[in-house]
């Protein structure tokens, strides 16, 4: 149900030649990006948080992870993930799947500065075999993002 209604969503945009599906799973960014073919950072993965009580959205690249000062700084409380279990009931998508596209009302989408390195970078398109390729500006258009922040920190590969 996910992946069509980001299809059909994408397809209303007339980018729908932008979804991509794969036969291997892309519920990680290991996993993603190699279904893609590009380097892990090219990957925007989509995190949600619980901020007083409500689902948020925050798509960061492929290569970094919650900066917990930074965060707190942004939001005014530490970082709460929402419980894997209840990530679909909050957002819409199921993890592994989860993308600023086609979200409940209310849910706020951000985007991490961290993206902006990249001309293009691919989202999951609402399921764990999916992604859509964008350019950032495409991503601002489609994602209906509230604001850019900076709550990331690259992570150095080992």
């Amino acid at each position: 149900m996910s992946f069509d209604a980001v299809k059909d969503y994408f397809k209303n945009l007339g980018m729908e030649e932008l979804v991509l599906r794969f036969d291997v799973s892309s519920a990680t960014v290991e996993l993603a990006a190699e279904a893609v073919g590009v380097e892990p950072a090219r990957i925007a993965k989509t995190m949600s948080f619980l901020v007083g009580g409500e689902p948020i959205l925050i798509v960061t690249a492929g290569d970094t992870k919650i900066d917990n000062p930074k965060y707190k700084q942004q939001f005014h409380e530490k970082a709460k993930m929402i419980p894997y279990g209840e990530v679909e009931e909050y957002v819409g998508h199921a993890p592994g799947g989860v993308c600023p596209f086609v979200i409940k009302d209310g849910v706020k989408v951000y985007l991490d500065e961290s993206l902006k390195r990249f001309d293009t970078v691919y989202p999951a398109a609402g399921s764990d075999n999916s992604a859509v390729k964008l350019t950032i500006k495409q991503l601002e258009d489609t994602s209906g993002y509230a604001e850019w922040i900076d709550v990331c920190k690259i992570v150095e590969a080992e």
